[in-house]
C-alpha cells in the first residue's frame, strides 16, 4: 500500500490516549512511506495523524469541501491540498487518491465515510483492505453490533470478515498488506467498477 485514506474525528475526545495514537501513526506512514489522505482539518485526531506524518517527513493529502475551508478548519501544511464542491466529491475523491482504507475513533462523520467505504466494497466497487484501528476498545460496541447485524441475517459473515481490526498500528497493518478480496459479485459488471 502506497496511500492510505484514514477517516477520523474531527475532535480529540476525552481520553489524550486517541491523539497520540493517532500521531504515532502518521509517523508510521512517514516511516512506512505511506503517503495519507485524510479530510484536510488541523484540528482534532485528524490534525494529529497529519502533524505525525509532516513531522516525520512523510507525505500527507488533504481533501476538504470548499465550505469546510472557509471555516478555517483547514490545514495549510500539507503536501497538497484538494479543496472539492461538497462532501460526496470529497468521499470519491479520496477513495481515488487511496488504496486501503483505516478508521480511528470518531463521530457520526467518522462512521459515515467508513461505512460507505465498506458497503462499496460489499458491492464489488473497489477491492482495498479496511482497518479499524480500535484505539482503547473504542470500536468494541460497534463490532458488536456487525455481529448482531450478522446472527439477525442482515449482513453476511464473509463481509464482516473482510474488516481488519487491531489497536495495534503494526499488526494492523501487517493485515492490510496482506488482504486478499471477496471476488467481484457475478451481477456487476467492470463498467460499473
Amino acid at each position: 500500500m502506497k496511500s492510505i485514506v484514514v477517516f477520523c474525528g474531527s475532535s480529540e475526545g476525552v481520553d489524550s490516549v486517541y491523539g497520540s495514537k493517532a500521531y504515532e501513526l502518521g509517523e508510521t506512514f512517514a516511516k512506512k512511506t505511506i503517503q495519507l489522505v485524510y479530510g484536510g482539518a488541523k484540528i482534532g485526531i485528524m490534525g494529529k495523524v497529519a502533524e505525525g506524518v509532516l513531522n516525520s517527513g512523510g507525505k500527507v493529502v488533504g481533501v476538504i469541501p470548499v465550505f469546510l475551508k472557509k471555516k478555517e478548519v483547514v490545514h495549510e501544511g500539507l503536501t497538497e491540498l484538494i479543496v472539492t464542491k461538497n462532501m460526496h466529491e470529497r468521499k470519491l475523491k479520496m477513495h481515488d487518491l487511496s488504496d486501503g482504507i483505516l478508521m480511528l475513533p470518531g463521530g457520526f462523520g467518522t462512521l459515515e465515510e467508513f461505512f460507505e467505504m465498506l458497503t462499496w466494497s460489499q458491492l464489488g466497487l473497489h477491492q482495498y483492505p479496511i482497518g479499524i484501528l480500535n484505539t482503547n476498545g473504542f470500536y468494541d460496541s460497534l463490532l458488536k453490533m456487525m455481529h448482531d447485524m450478522v446472527n439477525e441475517g442482515f449482513v453476511k459473515q464473509e463481509h464482516i470478515n473482510t474488516i481488519l481490526v487491531d489497536d495495534d498500528i503494526d499488526s494492523l497493518l501487517k493485515k492490510m498488506e496482506n488482504y486478499t478480496p471477496l471476488p467481484t459479485p457475478k451481477w456487476i459488471n467492470k463498467e460499473q467498477l
